[in-house]
């Protein structure tokens, strides 16, 4: 499988996890050694692991989260270790646009760095969207 391929399935996997509210596998999507960041829509960009899977672990484990589903995912390698994936979110009425970064860490890909932030994409463009491309 080449980079892409597998970090659009690293990148499906996170969304299924945030979907899932499942902290456990969340934390384990992340780098353990490598720095990480996160800038969440809205938030202050926060960096460092404890801070950024504390943010993951307010947002999974708050009742009144929306739903989000990921859509018009792209990947791109940047090197044999780091890839990065632009994807568009709906949250809710909301559509984000998003970069989710991966790096491997001991040879497998992990999460260093996510992204996302409100885009003028209508959400019923989502529901008109084909697998074959990003959204227009």
């Amino acid at each position: 499988m080449n980079a892409e391929a597998e970090v659009l399935f690293l990148n499906e996997s996170f969304y299924h996890v945030f979907r899932q509210r499942d902290l456990s596998m969340m934390a384990k999507l992340w780098a353990e050694n490598l720095p990480v960041a996160c800038a969440h829509p809205g938030w202050p960009a926060i960096s460092g692991r404890d801070e950024v899977l504390g943010s993951w672990e307010a947002i999974l484990t708050n009742p009144d989260a929306p739903e989000v589903s990921c859509h018009g995912a792209q990947a791109f390698a940047a090197g044999q270790d780091t890839a990065f994936v632009i994807c568009y979110e709906k949250v809710g009425d909301s559509v984000l646009v998003a970069t989710n970064y991966f790096a491997r860490e001991a040879g497998e890909w992990r999460m260093v760095h996510h992204q996302a932030g409100p885009c003028n994409v209508s959400p019923l463009a989502l529901e008109e969207e084909t697998e074959t491309g990003p959204l227009q």
